[in-house]
Parts: C-alpha cells; sequence; structure tokens
C-alpha cells in the first residue's frame, strides 16, 4: 500500500479514535505532512498512547494538542520540545513556516528536527537549541505557545512571551494528564477551581495525554549527572577560576582577594 493510502487510513483511524470529525486545517496539515520523513518505524500506526523514551508522539496525542492550539494562517508560534519535527510541521502548513519557532534543550533533538523539516521541506522553521522554560524572547510574543512537555503550569517566562490575545496549551499534571488550552483572563472569568496560573483562564481541554515533564537544563541526555565529575571537569576546562561547591566558596573568596 502507498502511502497516501496509509496517511488516508491513518485520518480514518484517528477520527473514530476521537470520536469527532477533525477541523479543517488540522486534516489538510495531516494530509500534507509526510509523516514517513520523520518517523521511520510504522509512522501511520494509530499507537494508542506515546512510548516512554520516545520523541515520538502518537498521532492522537499530536492531534489533540495541535487542534487544542487553534492557530490560523499568519499565526507566531512557540513550539517548546522541537522532537522529531513533526508537530513543526504540522502548525508550518498550518500558519506558515516561517512563522513557526521551534526549541529543544537537547542537541540531538535539535539536529534530528531539523534535519527532518529540511528533508520534507520546511526549511523556513525556525530550530533552535534553549532551554524550553526561558522561551524564545527574541521573537516574542507569540500568538501561540504549544509544550509538548508535561507540566503542572506552563513557566513564567512563556506566559510572558504570549500575545495578550493568545493562547498556551500544554499537558497539565505529572503522571496523570489533560491537554489543556489557557488565554489571559483579563476579565478575571476564572473560576475557583481552574488550575489555570494566576493572569489565566482554562479555555478548552482536550483528552489525555502522557508526555515526559520539562527538562530543567542538565538533565537532558549525554550530560554528566554526577557533581562530582562534572566539577572537576569543569576545573579542568576553566582552570582555578571555574565554580567549585559551596563548602569551598569561602577559600575561594580568600584566594581571591
Amino acid at each position: 500500500m502507498d502511502e497516501a493510502s496509509l496517511r488516508a487510513d491513518m485520518i480514518e483511524g484517528l477520527e473514530h479514535q476521537l470520536g469527532e470529525p477533525l477541523g479543517a486545517s488540522v486534516l489538510t496539515a495531516l494530509q500534507r505532512v509526510p509523516r514517513e520523513t520523520f518517523v521511520d518505524d510504522s509512522p501511520y500506526a494509530n499507537a494508542a498512547s506515546d512510548e516512554a523514551g520516545t520523541r515520538v508522539l502518537a498521532p492522537a496525542t499530536a492531534v489533540r494538542l495541535i487542534a487544542a492550539l487553534d492557530a490560523a494562517e499568519g499565526d507566531d508560534v512557540l513550539l517548546v520540545g522541537a522532537g522529531v519535527g513533526y508537530s513543526a510541521a504540522m502548525i508550518a502548513e498550518i500558519a506558515g513556516a516561517r512563522h513557526v519557532h521551534a526549541v529543544d534543550i537537547d542537541r540531538e533533538a535539535v539536529s534530528l528536527a531539523r534535519s527532518n523539516l529540511s528533508e520534507a521541506g520546511y526549511d523556513a522553521v525556525l530550530v533552535d537549541r534553549r532551554d524550553g522554560a526561558n522561551g524564545l524572547p527574541e521573537y516574542a510574543p507569540y500568538d501561540r505557545i504549544l509544550l509538548e512537555a508535561a507540566v503542572v503550569e506552563p513557566p513564567r517566562a512563556l506566559r510572558e512571551q504570549l500575545d495578550d490575545g493568545g493562547r498556551i496549551v500544554y499537558p497539565r499534571g505529572t503522571t496523570v494528564q489533560t491537554v489543556v488550552a489557557i488565554e489571559p483572563d483579563a476579565a478575571g472569568e476564572a473560576g475557583p477551581d481552574d488550575d489555570a496560573p494566576a493572569g489565566f483562564r482554562t479555555v478548552e481541554t482536550a483528552g489525555p495525554a502522557r508526555l515526559r515533564p520539562m527538562l530543567a537544563d542538565g538533565e537532558q541526555r549525554d550530560v554528566e549527572r554526577n557533581r562530582t565529575r562534572r566539577e572537576d571537569a569543569e576545573r579542568a576546562a576553566y582552570g582555578r577560576l571555574a565554580r567549585h561547591g559551596w563548602e569551598q566558596e569561602w577559600i575561594d573568596w580568600d584566594d581571591r582577594h
């Protein structure tokens, strides 16, 4: 069976799995983006959930997130968590590639997303290695911000980079997550049970998710987690002015003055 037929079968299965027809913009993006460029193993299989330890989202999860984002042509979008680049390509089909900015704390993920996006014809999407918690202030404000990582609430920097009429979509929670969309709450309409951060209100929930939590710098792969070995490497690289452990700060202070 050719790729177009497999893609059509995936879309039909998604509509059945989600229990509702797909929106026009999301449907068009699904039809146009060659998922096989981004996913090597069974790209059009409708996995029931996201596999732990992988950058590839189940198709249903990707659709829930992007549909909740509700982006339109010309919207400036920040994607936190570049993954394999598939979501960025989907959003590029909706908003326009030059309006999509993706960041990831993992250098390997950034390289992979760039390569996949280029091969699929979305070179204009910007992918940068950044700590997602800090966003990408150079291109702010954004009309839409999508987090492909689980958080209890979006980091303050991301909320501050959102345009006044914008929307943030993220998987809310830790082990148990729900895809939610929040918007600024200028009128104070958020109810007492709303788990949105202060100044925001939840405007949509879009079903369950199981994504990895947002990483802090130092938690990505190939970064030394052992504090002693890490600091020894820093001292070797930077000499006596390298940062030491807290227990030796008073010695450093005496030596430097």
